[in-house]
């Protein structure tokens, strides 16, 4: 027989008695119910465990794969044999997901706020230029480490279930191991048959997954922003720390950023990551990328889309092995590579 136990979460103290009797007042009036089920209210003990308690926690493994994902417009652009897993197609785990809907100046776990804790402890080296940055950003006034939310934002923070040595920030950085793996992304005509053109193929992504934190904000105001279109602040901001350790694609024909515009290029351990340059501080050796996400209006145009706007991405990029055709012409090297103040209005047409 299944066993159902109801609890109720709340941040004041429950009354358990009023509970038991709802509880006793539904069960009399014969509510239609699967026969395995038994429902039990909990007793005083189990209530007790659970009163004052707000939020979520999820310790999550999995392994995606998607045979094909395909958008169509007059024709088609396929993206083919998609593979999110652990390293060396192993299970992605390790993850620790929690998910918070913030009081009024709540401050939750986001970024890396526990470096700061573990350094606040002694565990870690406070002298330690990006130990002392996390320090003086995720350490509160009230001693709690982590960022200060409004009322009603919507918090979820993915890290570690387990670190390792608390004392290694090599462990702390490695602890999410994660591949991306795709065969192609090809145009193909309307119906999917031949002509096609391959874009990318034998696309792998090798590397490590740091703090990772996605916040909706709660909040029924608009902004403008410095071009002038007006955003809703109810916004999903998205701010996440990785590395690639490993990469390689084959560039057959395609344009990026507008800039580059190549074909039959080849790339090889590519590595991206923030470990030289003028730009590492509090980034503990890794890429950074952040966006928010809104309903916007345009300023040029003023027809409403999704805003995408404050977008940063800050890394190094190695790609020690660049083929055109068959022969490698050397290596390229990117530091400092940093996209800032990049707004995006998209639209249907």
């Amino acid at each position: 027989m299944t066993s159902i136990s109801f609890s109720t979460f709340s941040k004041s103290n429950c009354n358990l008695q009023l509970f038991r009797a709802t509880t006793a007042l539904v069960l009399g009036f014969g509510v239609a119910l699967p026969a395995t089920a038994d429902f039990r209210p909990l007793g005083d003990a189990a209530m007790a465990s659970v009163t004052g308690q707000a939020g979520v926690t999820i310790e999550m493994a999995t392994k995606i794969s998607i045979g094909q994902l395909t958008y169509q417009d007059e024709g088609r652009l396929n993206v083919d044999n998609i593979r999110l897993s652990g390293q060396n197609d192993t299970m992605l785990d390790n993850m620790k997901l929690t998910i918070d809907i913030a009081g009024q100046n709540e401050v939750l776990d986001f970024g890396f706020s526990e470096i700061a804790r573990r350094a606040d402890a002694g565990t870690l080296n406070p002298n330690d230029p990006d130990v002392a940055d996390a320090l003086s950003a995720y350490k509160q006034a009230n001693g709690a480490f982590g960022k200060q939310f409004n009322d009603g934002d919507l918090v979820m923070h993915l890290g570690a279930i387990d670190y390792g040595d608390p004392s290694s920030l090599a462990n702390f950085r490695d602890a999410v191991d994660f591949e991306l793996a795709i065969d192609s992304i090809a145009l193909s005509k309307s119906d999917g048959s031949a002509p096609t053109t391959t874009m990318f193929s034998d696309i792998l992504l090798q590397g490590n997954l740091g703090p990772t934190d996605l916040v909706i904000r709660n909040s029924g105001s608009n902004r403008t922003l410095s071009n002038g279109n007006v955003v809703s602040e109810s916004e999903l901001q998205l701010d996440s720390h990785f590395e690639i350790t490993n990469g390689r694609l084959n560039w057959d024909v395609a344009d990026v950023i507008l800039i580059f515009n190549l074909a039959a290029i080849g790339i090889e351990d590519l590595q991206i990551h923030n470990r030289r340059g003028d730009d590492t501080l509090g980034h503990f050796g890794m890429a950074n990328v952040s966006a928010k996400l809104s309903k916007g209006t345009s300023a040029a145009t003023g027809v409403e889309g999704l805003s995408i706007h404050d977008v940063e991405f800050r890394a190094d990029i190695d790609m020690p092995v660049f083929r055109v055709g068959d022969n490698s012409i050397g290596g390229v090297y990117f530091t400092d590579f940093a996209i800032t103040n990049t707004t995006m209005m998209v639209y249907g047409h």
